[in-house]
């Protein structure tokens, strides 16, 4: 019998990548898209797609009820938005605000809540978070937004990480500076790399990881 994965956030770049891999070791993918354009390049890949769009709560009600005969081995939370690339002291608007937390934070939230009827036992779960994210390690104040927004989405998955111990091994992951649109032509990996180092790193992971901080390539990053 095949493995499962859920990708929430598969329309492009890093989620699309994910399906794509995914789908080429023979794993049954279950991805969302937000547009129909989307959900036709994820269904060529011989993906169970479905619409959803994270901020939009009947959505997620949805999407939850649509899979509820599935049974998942991965969950993969990865969508969200990096905003305007403001540094501190640039306060955002508040629709700036609004928008980036509601996706990065709110939205992730949501989607978790859906999940625990989705996800076998022994089941992996991971948020596409971002090394941005760490108060431990950082060096710059860039992005500041984006930063708070991968901050909190952390300790969104460190309290998921307690309510599903003994079920699910759950980890928040930095991709790496991926060359995406977000990450630009300039960025030290390639959206391959990145993603085949991170289902390597989501392998290897044990149950006394849950509740970890982690590099693409299973190195810790502190919180």
């Amino acid at each position: 019998m095949s493995k499962t994965v859920l990708i929430i956030g598969a329309s492009r770049g890093i989620g699309f990548e994910f399906a794509t891999q995914y789908a080429a070791n023979g794993w049954q993918v279950f991805a969302s898209g937000r547009d129909e354009a989307a959900l036709a390049r994820l269904q060529a890949l011989g993906c169970h797609t479905f619409m959803l769009d994270v901020t939009d709560p009947v959505a997620v009600s949805n999407f939850g009820k649509k899979l509820s005969a599935e049974k998942m081995d991965v969950a993969i939370v990865n969508a969200g938005v990096a905003g305007e690339r403001t540094a501190a002291m640039q306060a955002p608007t508040q629709q700036e605000f609004d928008w980036v937390m509601r996706t990065n934070v709110w939205g992730p939230m949501q989607v978790i809540a859906q999940l625990p009827p989705l996800l076998n036992k022994g089941s992996k779960l991971a948020v596409l978070s971002s090394r941005m994210g760490s108060i431990g390690s950082r060096a710059s104040n860039a992005w500041w937004l984006y930063r708070a927004s991968k901050a909190a989405l952390n300790s969104v998955l460190k309290d998921a990480s307690i309510a599903l111990s003994g079920t699910t091994t759950c980890v928040a992951l930095h991709p790496g500076w991926v060359r995406t649109e977000m990450g630009g032509a300039n960025a030290d990996l390639s959206v391959q790399e990145s993603v085949n180092n991170m289902r390597h790193t989501l392998l290897s992971v044990t149950p006394g990881q849950n509740g970890s901080y982690l590099n693409y390539d299973g190195e810790e990053i502190p919180w």
